[in-house]
């Protein structure tokens, strides 16, 4: 790499997305995240975040969201929806899918309930606990940056068994 080249990337700040179904979450993670130096794209919810992981030009470094993403209303189960509603750690494999350097970080109120309604393994990814202080949040962002992305084979082994009600994806 020439030092130009060099010099352009060290200055491009990274690009976090942040998905949270509170908005208040949503907004208050963008402005922690942005004073902080970090380019921020927000979603309401899995599918606008999957809309922008499809359709979003530049690159999107890291991908913060809560692990409980209700969908907004009983829908049945489709697979021909390329944008379902799913709860955050399958919306981390599905981001995962599409854009393979992704990092990932779990936000919950009730992290270890949570992740054993979900089947899911503590350490498969990084967790944030709500609520949260400025600190911590820019804190495990920057350390999550600097750690090689997930495998998505690394993700599915820690989510394996029966699955239960809420899992899975709405369309």
């Amino acid at each position: 790499m020439s030092e130009q080249q060099d010099n352009v990337s060290r200055s491009v700040s990274p690009t976090i997305l942040v998905v949270d179904d509170e908005p208040s979450i949503t907004k208050l993670c963008k402005a922690m995240l942005q004073q902080a130096g970090f380019s921020v794209l927000d979603a309401d919810g899995s599918s606008e975040a999957l809309k922008i992981c499809t359709q979003h030009e530049g690159p999107i470094d890291l991908l913060l969201t809560d692990l409980i993403l209700p969908p907004p209303g009983f829908q049945l189960a489709s697979s021909s929806n390329q944008f379902p509603h799913v709860h955050g750690h399958e919306l981390a494999l599905r981001a995962l899918r599409l854009r393979k350097d992704l990092r990932v970080i779990l936000m919950s109120g009730n992290i270890d309930q949570d992740l054993a309604g979900y089947g899911i393994r503590r350490g498969d990814l990084p967790f944030l606990p709500k609520p949260f202080e400025h600190q911590a949040l820019v804190a495990l962002v920057r350390q999550t940056l600097h750690a090689p992305p997930p495998s998505i084979e690394s993700l599915t082994a820690g989510a394996l068994g029966t699955p239960k009600v809420g899992d899975g994806w709405f369309d």
